[in-house]
């Protein structure tokens, strides 16, 4: 008996040493485990998250263009002469009818009583072959005059009566000539520039003056193809230049070019807008906004999640908590910060902001806070709730 006692205790104490170099070994094939998940997940893309958000948009078409007179005009002479009178100066006002400039009317005026006396002069001669043919006509009745005598008569009153045509024809145009020597402003406006001075000599065709009206006028501007069926006769435009930072101009759409430009694909367009003190300038560029339409919950994303590859733009969408699929997206308003998208995504998507670079479809991501700490699944379907807000106007 006294031999065995130190054979049990001797099995005993190998048996904890056992269970103890078990506990260890799992131990350690646990810490292992767990080496290896980390290690898994530190291979796998860190990307930031966000939700698909609710927001109030406006259609809002911006373009730039240049202001223009609505009535613009180079005149010009219409007859040769000298100039003896010049009644405006560069930036005088006119008015419709107002004398500017004189060219040689004396000349004119003798023009036209020399025309006037040509007419009484074929006149008479018209009357003396009208008397004759009808003499001859009475005796040709009588057989007092030949046929031929007759034919001749009659030839001669008809090239009398033309002759007394082209006399009129040619005091006509005498006429006109005096009226034109006389020029006169078309429209109301101011003269922008004056290109004669008096005692030079003109011939028909030179510029004399160029005349623009101020009030009202027209800013001109295109738009782009896809927002050519935006815009209607009459659509009300704000319009800002540079002289006047601080204001904003009212006009209203007057024309829209009946065709699409085939080199450029834009649709010219024109606003015309008062302009009673002649503050606005043709030729000042301009920023012109269309506010279209309102449209409620339009879906938007953070600008940073859209990113513009080959086939268009594109954003990854969290499929699960730790897989992104990549979806080709239609975009449409841009804010400060935002973008609408149209087609691909719906309210309560998540979306990847961040780390976009190294993704590809079915990729398994790390999704991690701001502070760069993994963020649990809890805590990507719960951050960034969807919100409804109106975008800026």
């Amino acid at each position: 008996m006294s031999k065995t006692k130190p054979n049990n205790r001797f099995s005993l104490q190998r048996a904890h040493a056992s269970i103890f170099a078990l506990a260890i070994a799992a131990s350690l094939v646990g810490c292992a485990e767990e080496a290896v998940v980390e290690e898994v997940q530190d291979l796998r893309p860190p990307v930031m998250v966000a939700h698909v958000e609710s927001r109030d948009v406006i259609d809002r078409i911006k373009a730039t263009g240049q202001f223009t007179a609505k009535a613009e005009a180079t005149i010009a002479a219409q007859v040769n002469g000298q100039v003896t009178d010049l009644l405006v100066r560069e930036g005088s006002a006119v008015a419709t009818g107002d004398v500017l400039l004189v060219i040689d009317p004396e000349r004119r005026a003798l023009e036209v009583a020399n025309a006037k006396a040509q007419v009484a002069e074929a006149g008479a001669e018209l009357a003396v072959a009208r008397r004759n043919y009808q003499r001859t006509q009475s005796l040709s009745k009588g057989n007092a005059a030949s046929e031929a005598r007759l034919d001749e008569d009659r030839t001669r009153q008809l090239l009398r009566r033309s002759a007394k045509s082209g006399a009129k024809a040619r005091l006509g145009l005498a006429e006109r000539a005096l009226a034109d020597s006389t020029v006169r402003a078309p429209f109301d406006g101011l003269i922008a520039r004056r290109h004669v001075s008096v005692g030079e000599y003109l011939t028909a065709g030179t510029a004399l003056f160029d005349l623009v009206a101020l009030d009202p006028v027209e800013v001109e501007f295109t738009l782009a193809e896809v927002d050519s069926s935006k815009v209607k006769l009459g659509h009300p435009v704000e319009v800002s230049i540079a002289p006047y930072p601080d204001e904003t101009f009212k006009a209203q759409v007057s024309t829209i070019s009946p065709t699409i430009d085939p080199r450029t694909r834009t649709l010219r367009v024109k606003a015309e807008l008062p302009n009673p003190d002649g503050r606005i300038r043709p030729g000042l560029f301009a920023h012109v906004d269309l506010g279209v339409r309102k449209r409620a919950a339009a879906v938007v994303v953070p600008q940073d999640a859209v990113i513009e590859r080959a086939d268009g733009a594109v954003v990854f969408r969290l499929a699960s908590s730790e897989r992104v699929e990549r979806i080709t997206v239609v975009t449409g308003v841009l804010g400060e910060g935002w973008i609408e998208v149209k087609e691909g995504l719906n309210h309560g998507d998540i979306v990847v902001v961040r780390g976009q670079d190294r993704l590809d479809d079915g990729v398994m991501v790390s999704v991690r806070q701001a502070d760069g700490q993994p963020a649990s699944p809890s805590a990507v379907a719960s951050s960034g709730a969807p919100q409804t807000s109106e975008s800026p106007q």
